[in-house]
């Protein structure tokens, strides 16, 4: 079993290299894991940082608008692995060999075909309302996938090549809410794993610049567009940096 990490970039000189400084070479080589940067055209040093880690680099220098969705998509055709491992470049996890541990495992278990996982931000930087926040939304993302429709948190998925094939990837006209989306299509094809004791870790940038209140309604409006009219609201998703 191959795994391919595809990490969307855009200006991340700033978390970039922490984030990939986790895949020492004896993991990448235990797990047999290739590490893909998909680069929305950074302006900074973003792709010469990651050069240094990455088996490979795509960069989109065409006209297309850009968004994540395209960033994933284009990264997966790129890909080798039978497990996609998309990761924002701001995330860290809390145990790395738990994590591919985990990862392995479910390639081998028919009742799956994606994991979602709990979110919290960086310990060094958690607040108190940063614990009541994600204590709340991960139970509400557990809920989701355990008894409704599917819901993963967009800092880490992990799918089924074949899976992610069937449905066709993200969907790139979405500018917001297209993890749930993807998910939501997901679901279709089989049971969502909620790793609960696998937390991945992000940086607090969105939350300190905009508040969880902001935060919160945009996904939530974003949420119920997607549901009932297979769009997000958000024309664009600002990069906070």
């Amino acid at each position: 079993m191959r795994i391919s990490v595809i990490i969307p970039t855009l200006n991340e000189e700033k978390l970039i290299e922490s984030m990939l400084r986790q895949f020492k070479n004896e993991i990448k080589n235990h797990y047999d894991i290739e590490l893909i940067l998909s680069d929305g055209g950074s302006s900074d040093n973003t792709v010469e940082i990651a050069s240094r880690y990455v088996d490979k680099i795509l960069i989109q220098d065409d006209k297309l608008t850009k968004n994540i969705s395209i960033g994933r998509n284009r990264g997966f055709l790129r890909a080798n692995g039978d497990v996609l491992v998309f990761l924002n470049a701001d995330t860290r996890f809390s145990d790395i060999n738990a994590f591919f541990n985990l990862v392995r495992s479910f390639y081998n278990n028919n009742s799956f075909v994606a994991i979602a996982f709990p979110v919290r931000v960086f310990p060094e930087e958690e607040k108190l309302s940063d614990k009541l926040f994600h204590k709340f939304y991960n139970f509400y993302v557990r809920i989701l996938n355990k008894f409704f429709i599917g819901m993963g948190r967009g800092e880490c998925h992990v799918i089924k090549r074949k899976v992610f094939e069937k449905v066709g990837g993200y969907n790139e006209t979405l500018f917001a809410g297209e993890d749930f989306d993807l998910y939501k299509r997901i679901r279709k094809f089989g049971r969502i794993l909620f790793a609960k004791d696998n937390i991945i870790y992000e940086s607090p940038r969105r939350y300190r610049k905009y508040g969880y209140i902001k935060v919160f309604f945009d996904w939530a409006k974003n949420a119920i567009s997607v549901v009932l009219f297979r769009k997000s609201i958000s024309k664009t998703w600002e990069a906070v940096r």
